[in-house]
């Protein structure tokens, strides 16, 4: 059993740069695969970028390649998605996620596929 909790969201201008943080507490965090989510209002959450439990395997949705980073500090149980240059279409409420499955080298793009879930926190951009 592991627990999620993000911080970092808030409001920005188009540009502007962010860094969510998402602190796991137990001592088993470095075996999980996690993910990075996010939801705008009236659309499906979806998959922003994954990490496999080492940090060796990364992978991100087309639309955040080359502005966002997910990286993450086993020995903090933290993980983090950088965001910079955003855009108001990255405006949504972002969530991170933790997953068992052991396929795919760690990286997983199905909401599905994960175990535990944050809270969330919004992330809002202005143009």
């Amino acid at each position: 059993q592991v627990q999620l909790v993000e911080s970092g969201g808030g409001l920005v201008q188009a540009g502007g740069s962010l860094r969510l943080s998402c602190a796991a507490s137990g001592r088993t965090f470095s075996t999980y695969n996690m993910g990075w989510f996010r939801q705008a209002p009236g659309k499906e959450r979806e998959f922003v970028a994954g990490i496999s439990w080492s940090g060796g395997n990364t992978d991100y949705t087309d639309s955040v390649k080359g502005r966002f980073t997910i990286s993450r500090d086993n020995d903090k149980n933290t993980v983090y998605l950088q965001m910079n240059s955003l855009k108001p279409g990255d405006t949504a409420v972002y969530f991170c996620a933790a997953s068992i499955r052991r396929y795919n080298g760690g990286i997983y793009y199905n909401r599905r596929e994960y175990n535990y879930w944050g809270q969330g926190t919004q992330v809002t951009v202005s143009s």
